[in-house]
């Protein structure tokens, strides 16, 4: 691929970054956007401290970074995090990750690595979701790179193509992590699955054999969960409608999505860092046959997520509720179970009237229980 067709895709570098930032600072929905995240602050000041931002790394020190962390103190009761010591500061990752919100869970990942001192990774960036020019700048000065999705199959190969080139190029040749959702588009259900055309996707910028294709890119998975599932009782609604007929977002669907799962109560969030992906199990899927080898290393990237998924009390209560059993009832109070099927009720009753209240239940019940599920399969 011509090194020029980066730039449709790539994020910004430093020498782009003084306009981008004065044109989100003379945006309309500057502030809109600051005074969203901070009701109380001196504006002017605060436009004055981001004009002053002149590099990538000034935006995550300066201002990405505290802006996260403000999101994450005010909408959350703890963030834990584990596995750090499974990277080497001087290695770059494919960061592998289940998707649970749409921009928190590698806002999170990155913020994480900033605090412990190792560089942010690139992030995929969905093109329906650059909406405006402001968005646009406010991804790109982030690290993202730009996903496009859709389009016809031959479209689809061309799109898969070039993001596949450009992961590499980043981890080759720029020396960049990235990441990227195991799947297209959130989990909806709480069942975290790669998928393996994705998988598959990875290789098609290589024409290295197996063992060789996805060692150079050092794949790494991500679990990330959250007490309260981001947009939790949008996706119990978005299921339901989807098993009658096909799902149309709304226009404005994904940045409603986008709000609530930034500013909605999440509780406790935990990330863990897995276990790269070793050559010794990349030469296990090379002794599969042909897409086999792809279903096997998704397989191994779904049960390093699996198993470091931290379940919470709400999980075991879900599964419990969903089985019928008290299996795992040491793992919560009868209060936590009451408050658990009060904010159920209380979240049902808001959705669409027409949507099946006794079907919404067990939606919502299996979007919390699916977690409890796969750890166990995972762990027989």
């Amino acid at each position: 691929m011509d090194q020029t067709t980066y730039d449709e895709i790539r994020p910004y570098n430093d020498s782009e970054v003084p306009a981008a930032i004065r044109r989100m600072a003379d945006n309309e929905l500057f502030p809109f956007f600051v005074k969203t995240i901070y009701p109380d602050i001196d504006f002017e000041g605060f436009k004055q401290q981001f004009l002053q931002v002149k590099t990538i790394n000034e935006w995550h020190d300066r201002m990405w970074f505290p802006l996260l962390w403000h999101i994450i103190g005010h909408t959350s009761t703890a963030l834990t995090y584990s596995g750090l010591e499974n990277l080497d500061p001087d290695r770059r990752y494919m960061f592998v990750s289940n998707h649970r919100d749409i921009t928190l869970d590698a806002s999170i990942l990155n913020a994480v690595l900033g605090k412990n001192g190792l560089r942010p990774a690139e992030i995929t960036f969905g093109s329906n979701l650059m909406i405006n020019q402001f968005v646009t700048d406010l991804g790109k000065i982030s690290k993202m790179f730009r996903l496009v999705r859709g389009g016809t199959r031959s479209e689809f190969y061309r799109n898969s193509m070039e993001v596949s080139t450009y992961m590499r190029h980043a981890i080759t040749t720029k020396h960049e992590s990235v990441w990227i959702a195991q799947r297209n588009g959130r989990t909806k259900d709480g069942n975290d699955a790669s998928e393996t055309a994705l998988v598959k996707m990875f290789a098609m910028s290589s024409k290295l054999p197996f063992v060789e294709n996805f060692g150079e890119l050092s794949i790494c998975p991500i679990a990330i969960s959250y007490e309260y599932e981001p947009c939790d009782f949008l996706k119990t609604a978005e299921l339901c409608v989807s098993m009658h007929q096909k799902y149309v977002k709304s226009p404005m669907e994904d940045m409603i999505s986008i709000r609530q799962g930034i500013f909605q109560n999440k509780g406790h969030i935990h990330l863990a860092v897995c276990q790269p992906v070793t050559l010794d199990e990349l030469r296990e899927c090379d002794t599969y046959q042909k897409n086999e080898k792809f279903t096997h290393l998704a397989h191994i990237i779904d049960k390093k997520i699996h198993t470091n998924f931290k379940l919470f009390k709400n999980n075991y209560i879900a599964h419990d509720l969903l089985t019928g059993t008290d299996t795992y009832a040491s793992q919560y109070s009868d209060k936590d179970k009451a408050d658990f099927q009060a904010y159920m009720e209380k979240g049902l009753s808001q959705i669409d009237s027409s949507i099946d209240r006794k079907t919404a239940q067990e939606v919502f019940i299996k979007i919390y229980a699916n977690p409890v599920t796969n750890y166990k399969n995972q762990n027989k």
